[in-house]
């Protein structure tokens, strides 16, 4: 690894191990990915069959568009891949998604609707989240992964149709900070349905303060510290 993909690397682990501090991916069920910093057409995701606790750096897989491993020594996490390299392929503004059946989350996609901004954490998805109204549950190849991507479009987050929830960013940190406060999102609306959401200048007032890569890198850092993962 080069000094950048290592960092790179570091980083997806540490994202990984928070995830699992949140008690996700208990069942080897999630992924996170981020793009290579110099081959921009493949991307790093941890080697199947590894738990978000055990994540390092040594332990990432390289994948190209092909789901070819060339760097690493781990196997593919073949659903992981299906979804991630359409939505990285599609959108080059992308540098890593986040995707793991979380307990709310989940049940909120059942629902098949968006978010509505009836908390502060939920203004960061208003007018900036998709529905992917399918009912692939599990995704099997990348013309699923397609679908996904497309009906994503330009937004940073879908909600998976009985499935769970999907964030992206330009970072890894933005990627996981935007899937922890969608989880959140979905947890209250869960908890509280009938809640009455905020209007639409409010939540738009609301998420221009919430949204920027550096609100959502110190989101993602205190996630860290507060978990003790570093």
């Amino acid at each position: 690894m080069t000094e950048d993909q290592t960092a790179l690397c570091e980083e997806l682990a540490r994202a990984y191990r928070v995830f699992g501090a949140l008690g996700w991916g208990d069942l080897g069920d999630g992924h996170i990915s981020a793009r290579d910093p110099e081959r921009i057409d493949c991307f790093w995701m941890l080697g199947y069959g590894v738990t978000f606790p055990e994540a390092t750096a040594d332990v990432m897989v390289l994948i190209d568009r092909d789901g070819q491993v060339v760097s690493g020594t781990g196997s593919v996490n073949w659903p992981g891949y299906h979804i991630h390299q359409p939505i990285l392929a599609a959108r080059r503004d992308i540098g890593s998604v986040a995707h793991t059946h979380t307990s709310w989350g989940t049940a909120f996609s059942s629902r098949n609707r968006l978010l509505e901004p009836v908390t502060q954490e939920a203004c960061i998805f208003f007018e900036d989240c998709a529905l992917f109204d399918d009912e692939e549950v599990q995704v099997q190849s990348l013309t699923a992964g397609s679908r996904i991507a497309r009906s994503m479009g330009q937004n940073n987050s879908v909600i998976l149709r009985s499935h769970g929830l999907l964030a992206a960013g330009a970072s890894i940190a933005s990627a996981a900070a935007r899937f922890v406060l969608m989880e959140r999102a979905a947890e209250s609306q869960m908890r509280s349905p009938d809640s009455q959401p905020i209007s639409a200048d409010a939540a738009r007032f609301a998420k221009a303060d919430l949204v920027g890569e550096e609100h959502l890198r110190n989101t993602f850092n205190f996630l860290a510290r507060h978990y003790g993962v570093y």
